[in-house]
């Protein structure tokens, strides 16, 4: 097969991405200090949850030996339509965070929510298909199975969350303002349904504006039919999350405290009160070294009824290069399932690691 280049980028698109990048971390710093901060007078908030015991790949010794040293945890954002139920829903965000538990650095890859994966029993589809189908449990279980990871607690969240909390410290201001594009899709398809679901007012938005309430704002990320599809959505997500982290550096105290009353209740988690202590207590020591996107090497394409997905090139090859980037592991052999499963998206799509593309996400 005749090999594909990758389309390069320029200095000032990396320079671009790079910022989103930081502007993502340092709104994840700033959330988990303040939970650190209002975590002892708020738990009784949280939603616990009691899964544990995930169903893992049959992994090596060595392997379990690597991930023995961190702390790995599930992050899903879910569009479920009704607010505070996690029992199902399209997971339309999902990220790992993994916890270096000597150095305290941590990295986190966002797994883009059309990416091909095997989610139950063979069926390849779009990965946040897991979580609509089987809740939590389906969710988790997936990313252990195609990841090669051995992940036993997460934290969920609704999409009311990111409404509340744009809100509590008073909206945002977008940088370059809507594009009259996007207004129109906000105000077609997203702005009124949007408020409705989280029981807020749902305002209009015009081109060129860059004020922007939680109701607006929720909309602007949810927005993916432009140019850029669901890459360009997470871009948009991650800079109203840095506009977010900014507000929240001159928000008075009862400002934040607004902000962390209004996402603990919309928190359910795995995690027992005591490890949300212990996390909390020491999140001081905890630094966000960086955060990449999943899979690596991967190529859009659109396959009958599965519709529109990302195609990691190879899943194989994508599961070593996270293990290198989350575990400094270079030597990760692979589970009899992962190929299995590798071996399946190759044989669907007909993609292998020579068809990957560089989309500049």
């Amino acid at each position: 097969m005749a090999t594909k280049k990758k389309k390069k980028l320029t200095k000032a698109q990396a320079r671009q991405r790079n910022k989103k990048i930081f502007l993502l971390i340092e709104f994840l710093v700033l959330i988990l200090v303040l939970l650190a901060f209002f975590a002892w007078l708020k738990l009784g908030k949280i939603d616990w949850a009691t899964i544990k015991n995930m169903k893992t790949n049959t992994l090596d010794e060595e392997t379990k030996v690597v991930l023995s040293g961190y702390t790995t945890l599930a992050f899903f954002g879910v569009d479920n339509r009704k607010v505070g139920n996690y029992d199902s829903g399209n997971s339309d965000s999902i990220m790992i965070a993994c916890i270096n538990n000597d150095t305290k650095e941590v990295k986190i890859v966002s797994v883009y929510r059309d990416t091909f994966l095997d989610t139950g029993e063979g069926n390849l589809h779009k990965c946040n298909y897991a979580y609509n189908h089987g809740g939590i449990e389906q969710a988790m279980e997936m990313l252990n199975s195609n990841l090669d990871l051995d992940i036993q607690d997460y934290v969920a969240v609704d999409f009311k969350a990111l409404a509340d909390a744009v809100d509590a410290v008073g909206g945002i201001d977008l940088e370059d303002g809507l594009t009259g594009e996007e207004a129109a899709i906000m105000n077609q398809s997203y702005v009124s349904y949007t408020a409705e679901i989280v029981g807020k007012e749902g305002i209009e938005v015009k081109q060129g504006q860059k004020h922007l309430d939680g109701v607006q704002a929720l909309s602007f990320c949810r927005v993916r039919y432009t140019k850029g599809g669901d890459f360009e959505r997470a871009s948009r997500q991650r800079e109203v999350l840095g506009l977010l982290a900014e507000k929240m550096k001159s928000a008075s105290l009862t400002e934040l405290n607004d902000l962390v009353d209004s996402i603990l209740p919309e928190v359910s988690t795995s995690l027992y009160p005591s490890e949300v202590f212990t996390l909390a207590t020491a999140m001081q020591d905890y630094t966000i070294v960086e955060t990449r996107g999943f899979p690596f090497d991967m190529r859009g394409g659109k396959f009958g009824s599965k519709g529109d997905v990302v195609v990691p090139c190879t899943l194989e090859s994508n599961v070593q290069k996270l293990y290198e980037y989350l575990y400094e592991d270079t030597t990760h052999i692979s589970s009899n399932e992962l190929k299995s499963i590798s071996q399946s998206i190759v044989t669907y799509t007909g993609f292998d690691e020579d068809d990957a593309l560089d989309y500049g996400y």
